[in-house]
Parts: structure tokens; sequence; C-alpha cells
């Protein structure tokens, strides 16, 4: 049997209430949460999902299912808002925190902090942090590169909140860039070597932060994960994990290395770039290499070996984020018990225990054993109303 995740400190994250208005499927809801284990129970697309994603948000300012905001609304309304207060530590001597994200049809988002507006995403971050585990995540193995490249997003931003920042100033100068090649395809200016070479230096610096960081992770992530996959799979499975980018790369590279290397790499994709009318170098068209035996995770073996690897990654995730947080995140685990077999749910289980805050969802307790539902709070959900 797995032994409970290593404790870094005897605090833990704590989410005491969530409150959401127009948030999705609900009107008006708040739930208090009192019992370090949450069941939320009801049949599909009731929205237990959704109450996931709300605290989802507030950890990350990313929806793991949508990108815009107005499929965060409330079909009809303009405005929708996820209150929640949650504290560090369940001690006395613990201050709670309220935090607010009002959300806009219109785009516009408001962070407040203890009714104090953000204006930095960054300086709302961290204040709750969350690991979630979803069906969806099977698409780490299964999916396109964007999603490995979303998952490690998703984990910098919890690890390093300016990473935020670096993230969205990189996406502004791929768009312009992008907008200045799709204008020479299309014939409607020319291209001048000059003018291109300011926008492939602005791609290469900012591109050089995400890359950097983004295998920094992956050296810290890959041991921990190959530790996990070694106890579910019974050690019979080598698990790798490697960061592409699309050009020659070493994590011990200077940072000048490595951004020469990505220069060449532009300048010898420059005509095709013109031709297609986007850029094919960058973070935004690198991969993440997961092998077992290897091989690619994707073309090995069953869908159960896939979910070892899935549950591996985000065990590991929790545990990183511990080590450097100091006390354990929330774990939202949206209707993946049904996923794993019974050896699997095992493993999940025992390392949550009870020191880990976890919020899970489900359509029928079947999967649960009596001992653990226990010590459990068990809410139903039907159709945006949650039932006590």
């Amino acid at each position: 049997m797995l032994e409970s995740l290593p404790i870094g400190s005897s605090a833990c994250m704590y989410l005491k209430s969530l409150h959401i208005k127009q948030f999705r499927n609900y009107i008006d809801q708040e739930v208090n949460f009192t019992a370090p284990k949450t069941v939320i129970v009801g049949n599909n697309a009731q929205g237990k999902s959704n109450l996931l994603e709300a605290v989802l948000l507030l950890a990350t300012l990313r929806s793991h299912r949508v990108s815009k905001d107005r499929d965060l609304v409330r079909n009809g309304e303009a405005i929708g808002e996820i209150i929640a207060t949650c504290q560090r530590s369940r001690s006395p001597e613990s201050y709670p925190v309220e935090l607010l994200m009002r959300m806009r049809a219109s785009g516009k988002r408001t962070l407040n902090v203890n009714g104090v507006n953000q204006a930095r995403h960054l300086d709302f971050l961290g204040n709750l942090n969350a690991v979630m585990f979803s069906s969806l995540d099977l698409d780490l193995v299964r999916g396109s590169p964007e999603s490995r490249r979303n998952w490690l997003d998703t984990v910098l931003i919890q690890l390093e909140p300016i990473y935020i920042n670096l993230l969205q100033q990189y996406n502004q100068v791929l768009r312009q860039r992008n907008a200045l090649l799709k204008s020479i395809k299309q014939g409607q200016i020319q291209y001048e070597p000059q003018q291109m070479s300011l926008w492939d230096a602005q791609l290469v610096t900012a591109g050089t932060r995400l890359i950097r960081r983004r295998s920094r992770l992956l050296e810290r992530l890959t041991p921990i994960a190959h530790t996990w996959h070694q106890s579910i799979s019974g050690g019979s499975e080598h698990l790798e994990i490697n960061y592409l980018p699309k050009f020659a790369f070493s994590p011990t590279d200077t940072v000048e290395n490595i951004q020469q290397s990505f220069f060449e790499a532009i300048l010898q994709k420059a005509v095709i770039e013109q031709h297609q009318g986007t850029s094919l170098i960058g973070p935004h068209r690198d991969e993440v290499a997961l092998t077992i035996n290897a091989t690619p995770a994707r073309e090995y073996g069953s869908q159960g070996q896939q979910r070892t690897l899935v549950l591996a990654l985000k065990l590991a995730e929790l545990e990183l984020l511990e080590s450097v947080v100091g006390e354990p995140p929330l774990l939202l685990l949206d209707d993946v018990l049904a996923e794993l077999d019974l050896q699997r749910q095992d493993h999940l289980l025992n390392a949550i225990g009870d020191r880990v805050q976890t919020i899970i969802t489900t359509t029928h307790l079947g999967s649960f054993d009596a001992q653990w539902l226990n010590s459990a709070r068990i809410f139903q959900v039907e159709s945006g109303r949650i039932l006590f």
C-alpha cells in the first residue's frame, strides 16, 4: 500500500466556503466545507463539475474547459461571481481570506482580495492552490501537444505567479507577429527583413522565458512522477518525460545559447512562415514527450496504463506544489474514480488520507469504501441546486 505524500508543513490549505452567482447553471448557491473530504453526488449535466471549475478558476485564473468568460457566465446574464473564503491553516492564528472573481460576458474581469481590487493577476494568485484531476486529463496522454503545454502552464502559474504575466506577454507578441505574417501572405504588405527581425527578437526574448521555466519544472516534476508511476505500476514500467522545443536545447544551456538556437530555428523557417502566414517556432509549438518503456505513451498499452500515467502526473503535481508552497493544495477530483480500477483507486485514496482537503464529484457512491465515506460530507446536486 502506498504511503501518504511526504508532509512539508503542519499547515494545510483549507477552503471554508464557496459562493457562486450566475455562474454556469447556478443562480445563487453557497456551500460551506466542514470536513476534509467533500463528495458531491449527482447525475451528469447537473452542475457537479461547475463547482470544481469555480475553485480551479480562483487558484489558476484558468478554466480547464473553456477559454472565454462569456462561457462561464450564466446564459442571459451579464455578470457572474465566484466568492470564496479560505485560509492557510485551520488554526485560530490563521486569518481567513476572502477572494472574489467577477466575470463579465463582455470579457473584463475584476479580482478582489479582502475587499481590495487587484489590478495585477499575480497579486491575486497564490491565495488558494488546487490540483484538478478530471476525465479530461486523459488528454495529457492521448490528446494534442496543446493539452500538455496547457498542463505545464497551469502548474507554473501556481508555482510562480509571475508566469501568468510572462505567458500573456508572449501570447501578445505571438498574435502581433502572426498578424504581420498573415498580411505578408495575403499580399497586403511587403516582407521587410528589418521589421520582421524586431518581432523575431521579441518572440525569442519572451519565448525563452517560458521555455526555461517549463524545462525547469519538468526537471523537478519528472523524478517525483517516476516514483509514483513505479509504485502504482508495481515497478514494471519506466516513465520518462522530456520537454521538446522546436530546436536543439539543453536545460544547462545559458540564456544566450538558447536564444541563439531559437533565432537560428526561426531563420530556417522564415520562408515557410511567410508562405503559411503563421509562426512555426516557439513555445506555442513545443511538445512534452511522455514515454513508457521507451515507447510513446499514447501508443503504449491499455487505457488502464494511460490512466496510471495520468494519476502519477497528478500526484506528482500535488507533491511538488506542497513542497514549494509548504502545505498541501486542495485536490479536486472530477468523476475520476469511475475511470480507475480498484487498485488505482486505492493508491489515490490512500495518498489523499485526511491531510489533503479533497472535493470529489461522482454519479454514485458505489466506488467509495464505506469507512472512507464516514469521514466525508456528502452533497447532492440537481439542476444547479445543492441539496444539503
